[in-house]
């Protein structure tokens, strides 16, 4: 297993719409490898996921994406969830965030519709990826060579399509970050 022994990873989402077990598997992961997860949204207090459209656990916000350094962190994870994303490309503070992190070189993990809030911040023309199959339009108007895989590395870049691939998602994940370095 990785040692992320010192290693911070930001898991952004919505307020609102996460889908719960990407949220919940990927942070269970860095916590079993050594590091910090922290949970960053576009407000404070609690955000709510979602079980597919039904509502799960509510979770405590540790950093507001308006005030949160990215440089702070090692890592970043974006869960899915039809909503999360959605909201959080509209949201200027976020979609900066994101872009901040893929220009810095750090691991950027992204699943099942996530990809949306790449899109947003222009970081995958020429990239290789993969998402929730209904994005891959999306994507490919974005200048993205989209795929149909479980798992998808591109530089800095890790994605995937859907909750039966986070075991995949998450060794890659947790491979990437305690390689980064930082």
């Amino acid at each position: 297993m990785a040692d992320l022994n010192g290693k911070t990873v930001a898991f952004l989402v919505a307020p609102e719409g996460v889908e719960q077990v990407e949220l919940t598997e990927p942070w269970s992961a860095v916590t079993d490898a050594g590091g910090t997860p922290k949970l960053v949204s576009t407000a404070t207090g609690e955000v709510q996921a979602f079980h597919h459209l039904d509502k799960a656990d509510t979770f405590h916000v540790d950093d507001v994406v308006g005030d949160a350094d990215p440089s702070e962190y090692d890592a970043l994870v974006l869960p899915g969830g039809v909503a999360n994303p959605d909201a959080l490309r509209m949201d200027k503070g976020a979609v900066s965030f994101i872009g901040d992190f893929l220009e810095s070189g750090r691991p950027v993990a992204a699943i099942c519709h996530a990809p949306w809030t790449l899109a947003e911040a222009d970081v995958v023309r020429g990239r290789r990826l993969t998402s929730w199959p209904s994005l891959q339009t999306d994507l490919r108007n974005a200048g993205a060579h989209w795929v149909d895989e479980e798992v998808v590395v591109d530089g800095n870049l890790v994605t995937s399509r859907k909750p039966d691939d986070l075991p995949a998602f998450n060794e890659t994940l947790l491979q990437m970050v305690a390689g980064s370095g930082t």
